[in-house]
């Protein structure tokens, strides 16, 4: 895998930044189909950048020999998991998903290494965006507050997602990056301030949101960034306190404020809580069912959603649901892979643990940032929303650009390169094949599963996401 170089620094890197601000901030915009629309453009635009670039002057590999075996490994199962697929054109549309999310992050990577001084950009990337939902949801509370309602239903105040749970791991993607400031040395006092309260508030509305996961997500990665130097220790300082504030927050708007305004607030924090798995028990009995029926190539890829049940197109356990689609040699590969780069990147986290230099606090946030979406996607879809997915290129994209290299990086073979290339190309039009499909009968196929199952939508390629066929 080869990487791009910019034509015109930052123009690559702003694009996709932009569309990730658009997919979340705009309504009309801000949900799951447009933002699957958003992923395929992205990976379309960095294929056809590293192609170009490749064209031009080959570079070296992101990746040595080992790891690229161990892709093509993957990948090599993937294909024979397809070819036993229950339903295999559906089986290879999430396997060009993951194609395409590779090109996602070759691209990322590529810019980042060809421009440092993106580091900057994507900073006040995460502190403008957040800034910009922050008001979003002040602007829905004072609303209520001062229109003089009577009840106030909490599910209204967030905006940009299909649903609830999908912000909540918009947030465990940002909150580790909107502390970083708080840890430059560079950062005026002021400035300082006015990001904590950010902060804060971005806290107290991941509370208000209630979703679970993302509390334990920020809290596994805080107690794995207290073993990794002063930075990481300040790092997890700053986010309990921001949390305690944010709890403060919360209590004073939604339970002080709306007592004395005499205002009745419905589908709060509280009345959402439960101690149980949120039916998730069923999901994770199924794939494992399905694990122990396929243990070697797996259902195929999206073969959970071809296996009808009442409460989700996806297990919500990522180790699970590749398990269970891929099987178990391509789970335990990918596991692997991941094992492997997470234990680099915080071995290096140690050796520098007392240095200030930029890059190196930015590694700590990126870090923190993967690990909760790694622990999150334990219990949830982190890796089947496309947003979620579209952030999780980003992060391992930016990852992989700051990583030193221990070893020299050699370039694959000529044939080896414009093989990947071609297999990307071929997935990424594919995509663009299946969205020319289907846009057109969304609505239609949407009001064909309301009959057929009833219920909820339950996402997974596109927002309704059920590929079984209709029961009999």
């Amino acid at each position: 895998m080869s990487f791009p170089k910019p034509a015109k620094p930052g123009i690559y890197l702003t694009l996709c930044l932009t569309l990730l601000f658009i997919s979340v901030v705009f309504t009309p915009l801000s949900v799951h189909n447009w933002q699957r629309f958003v992923l395929i453009f992205i990976a379309a635009v960095s294929l056809f950048l590293t192609i170009a670039c490749h064209l031009k002057r080959p570079e070296p590999g992101l990746f040595n020999t080992r790891t690229r075996l161990a892709f093509g490994l993957v990948f090599g199962f993937g294909l024979l998991s397809v070819i036993n697929a229950g339903k295999p054109q559906w089986a290879l549309i999430e396997l060009a998903v993951l194609l395409a999310c590779c090109c996602v992050v070759c691209g990322i990577a590529g810019q980042r290494t060809a421009n440092a001084k993106s580091d900057r950009l994507l900073i006040a990337f995460v502190v403008a965006l957040c800034c910009v939902k922050t008001l979003q949801f002040a602007a829905g509370a004072t609303a209520a507050f001062v229109g003089g309602v009577d009840v106030l239903d909490m599910t209204l105040l967030f905006e940009g997602f299909s649903n609830l749970r999908s912000y909540g791991q918009f947030q465990t993607f940002t909150l580790p990056l909107l502390a970083l400031p708080l840890l430059y040395p560079q950062v005026k006092k002021s400035a300082k301030a006015w990001v904590f309260v950010l902060l804060a508030c971005w806290w107290m509305i991941a509370i208000s949101g209630g979703t679970r996961g993302t509390w334990m997500a920020l809290a596994a990665a805080a107690v794995v960034m207290l073993f990794g130097g002063q930075f990481g220790r300040r790092w997890a300082g700053w986010q309990l306190t921001a949390a305690a504030s944010g709890f403060a927050l919360f209590w004073l708007l939604f339970s002080v404020l709306p007592a004395w305004l005499d205002i009745k607030i419905i589908n709060s924090v509280g009345d959402r809580l439960t101690t149980t798995l949120s039916a998730r028990d069923i999901l994770w009995q199924q794939a494992w069912e399905m694990i122990k029926a396929r243990p070697w190539l797996g259902y195929g890829p999206m073969g959970f959603a071809d296996i009808p049940n009442p409460i989700a197109a996806h297990p919500h356990q990522a180790i699970l649901q590749w398990a269970s689609e891929w099987g178990v040699p391509s789970a335990l590969l990918v596991c692997g892979l991941a094992a492997k780069g997470l234990y680099s990147t915080f071995t290096f986290i140690r050796a520098k643990a007392g240095s200030d230099e930029p890059v190196d606090v930015l590694r700590i946030g990126l870090f923190a940032s993967l690990v909760a979406a790694l622990a999150q996607s334990m219990v949830d879809g982190i890796i089947v929303m496309p947003y979620s997915q579209l952030w999780l290129c980003l992060i391992v994209g930016w990852l992989i650009a700051i990583h030193p290299q221990r070893e020299p990086q050699t370039a694959s073979s000529p044939t080896a390169t414009w093989a990947w290339l071609a297999t990307a190309l071929c997935a990424v039009l594919f995509l663009g094949y299946v969205v020319v499909r289907d846009v057109p009968h969304l609505e239609e196929n949407e009001q064909q599963y309301m009959h057929d199952f009833g219920g909820h939508f339950q996402p997974r390629f596109w927002l309704q996401g059920v590929i079984a066929a209709k029961p009999q």
